[in-house]
């Protein structure tokens, strides 16, 4: 009978340790090439404070061992796993093993040929481009255009469930003028894209390559990835390519995280940097910078983290990685009984304090606290053990609620586009996406959700903390941010659609102007006008427009909504889907059964609906390119069609 007590004691204190962590898991500077292509070193006193590399294999493995056991306790599967998230790149990836990169000196790269001078064709007066986050620092997408070109992935990596697999390749077609609208060439691999100049460049699971199509498409370089593409970006001249990979314990380094036209990458344990003080680390992140022309590896910089919900954000100035922290549950635990000393004796409080000054793993000092803690309980009467285990139980909960900012947060990493670990911060919470970073000023602007509430933060150059707004859209978590100039907007959602206006023209003092209480929610925010937001979300299990007035911000305003016969569009999941033509003031919606042109010249008006599954839209000149089993095209002015081309 006493035996039987004893495992449920064990199990019942187990289940209200556990409650501790219980909502810890929910989800301009120019760069250039270094001379040689050498680890970089971070450039500042400040960052050196911050981070500084490993001295060897042993070092690292130890620090590895150290912050895992101290970021992990209370047995029985309750300790934070990190959450494995996809990459924004890599799709459908399966982790291979080991670790990250860091290029040699060494490594010959093929001087590629002189690129040959194109036909001369007709020129379009404009084109648009992927829809990104920050102007003129392009994103890897399924579609891109040249204004002559269209080079289109059969990389179907959305759920469209209507449209066939169509096979691994990359169509190139010409699209300007649109009478001549045909299929030109196709390259035998697809991913995602970014186009430098006539250098097509696709982005795989497991590489990337580079082509010349100024005439019929010549493969100039190739890199074969062992790491995961976590982003990547095209800026400058440059791509800048942020990967990940887990440790492997038992060999942590040297790391081959690619090779370079067959040839590896090697990064050395002296050249992986760690944070001080130390943080959970399973992932080493590696952030490069990539010739377009050659592939070469221009510079990178290492660096050990969490693989939990990694987000990358960039701006002109800096590219910020950020990754999941997880706590020191024991310390937790402590703090916790010293606050709560009345629910256990003295005693049990001295043998807990005690324990943190040994020299064993947090998951051995764990176990030691469950069985402190359960024989404190069965030293008890059976109603005096009741008590005790709905006290403990009520306790937890309120203390999770008080000390939430401490049980939830985030590491950002600031990079220099020349490579340098700039600062290093946190913040308390988690972040959406990328939307949720937003660098102004000088300053760097971060939307959270945190157990049933959101923040926001705003921290400057060296990433400390200057301001912060706390305890908005309480009940509720972020679905939608947008950051704008002087202005952040945030959509939470539970029930109804809280849309937010945020005052950030003071980075010491954000302050919440309006907000507006709507049914459904926004999943994506765009810009249309000076005072008015577009947002793209659902309601009532349908795809829901809706244009909001924000010229008084302390009164935000729907001023027009519509909703589709559609429960899914692409702009859901992805906002390079989304297209703006702000000389027709017109956006493209695409969606599961059907492609929406909507007008908002004066009111939201359906103007154009297609009755073909729909990824991407595109315009050159004043012509709209529809993307999905076909490419048809439409006269912007009249909405007459002028072609079409079948590509399945």
């Amino acid at each position: 009978m006493k035996k039987i007590w004893m495992i449920s004691a064990l199990i019942v204190v187990t289940l209200i340790l556990a409650l501790l962590l219980a909502g810890c898991t929910q989800p301009t500077e120019t760069p250039h090439a270094t001379p040689t292509p050498t680890p970089s070193q971070p450039g500042t006193s400040e960052s050196q404070a911050q981070f500084k590399p490993f001295e060897s294999e042993k070092e690292l493995r130890e620090y590895v061992q150290y912050v895992q056991s101290s970021s992990y306790g209370f047995g029985f599967g309750f300790g934070i796993a990190p959450t494995i998230l996809r990459g924004e790149v890599a799709v459908d990836y399966a982790e291979k093993g080991a670790t990250v990169v860091t290029p040699p000196a060494a490594i010959p790269h093929p001087t590629p040929a002189p690129l040959p001078s194109p036909t001369p064709v007709p020129t379009p007066g404009r084109y648009s481009e992927t829809n990104v986050q920050v102007l003129g620092i392009d994103e890897p997408d399924i579609v891109k255009t040249d204004g002559i070109n269209i080079y289109l992935s059969n990389y179907w990596i959305y759920p469209i469930r209507f449209v066939p697999e169509i096979g691994r390749e990359t169509k190139i077609i010409t699209a300007f003028p649109p009478e001549n609208l045909d299929k030109k060439y196709e390259i035998d691999e697809s991913g995602n894209l970014l186009l430098y100049g006539n250098i097509l460049i696709i982005l795989t699971h497991d590489h990337i390559s580079a082509y010349n199509v100024s005439e019929k498409p010549e493969k100039l370089w190739k890199i074969d990835l062992d790491s995961q593409l976590v982003s990547a970006r095209l800026y400058n001249g440059s791509i800048f390519l942020i990967t990940r990979k887990m440790i492997d314990y038992y060999a942590p380094c040297p790391i081959k995280p690619l090779e370079i036209n067959g040839k590896p990458l090697v990064v050395e344990c002296r050249d992986i940097y760690h944070p001080i003080p130390p943080v959970y680390a399973d992932t080493t992140y590696t952030v490069l910078k990539v010739s377009p022309e050659t592939g070469e590896v221009e510079n990178s910089i290492s660096f050990v983290g969490s693989l939990s919900q990694s987000v990358v954000y960039m701006s002109p100035n800096a590219i910020y990685v950020t990754y999941y922290k997880t706590p020191d549950q024991v310390k937790l635990m402590y703090d916790f009984l010293k606050e709560n000393r009345d629910l256990v004796s003295d005693e049990v409080i001295k043998r807990v304090e005690k324990l943190l000054n040994y020299d064993i793993s947090n998951r051995a000092k764990s176990v030691e606290i469950q069985v402190i803690i359960e024989q404190y309980a069965s030293s008890l009467s059976k109603d005096e053990r009741k008590k005790f285990e709905n006290e403990f139980w009520n306790r937890l909960s309120e203390y999770r609620k008080e000390h939430k900012r401490e049980l939830e947060k985030t590491q950002i990493v600031k990079i220099s586009l020349n490579l340098e670990v700039k600062a290093m911060g946190e913040v308390p919470g988690r972040l959406l996406n990328q939307f949720s970073l937003d660098e102004y000023d000088g300053y760097l602007r971060v939307a959270t959700s945190l157990g049933d509430t959101n923040d926001l933060y705003v921290l400057d150059k060296k990433l400390k903390i200057t301001g912060s707004l706390l305890d908005y859209g309480e009940n509720e978590r972020i679905y939608a941010v947008r950051f704008i100039g002087e202005r952040g907007y945030v959509v939470t959602f539970r029930q109804t659609d809280p849309f937010f206006v945020i005052d950030l023209s003071d980075p010491k003092n954000p302050e919440m102007k309006g907000k507006l209480k709507i049914p459904g929610y926004s999943s994506y925010l765009h810009p249309l006008k000076k005072d008015l937001i577009l947002g793209i979300g659902k309601e009532g299990g349908n795809v829901k427009i809706s244009i909001f007035d924000v010229s008084n911000p302390e009164e935000p305003k729907e001023v027009s909504k519509y909703t589709l016969k559609e429960y899914w569009s692409a702009i859901l999941q992805t906002h390079h889907a989304f297209l703006l033509d702000p000389k027709h003031e017109i956006f493209f919606l695409p969606a599961s059964t059907g492609g929406y042109i909507f007008s908002y010249k004066e009111k939201l008006e359906l103007v154009k609906a297609i009755d073909m599954p729909a990824i991407r839209a595109l315009y050159i000149d004043d012509y709209l390119y529809i993307i999905g089993q076909k490419i048809v095209v439409f006269n912007e002015t009249t909405w007459e069609k002028v072609n079409e081309l079948e590509i399945t």
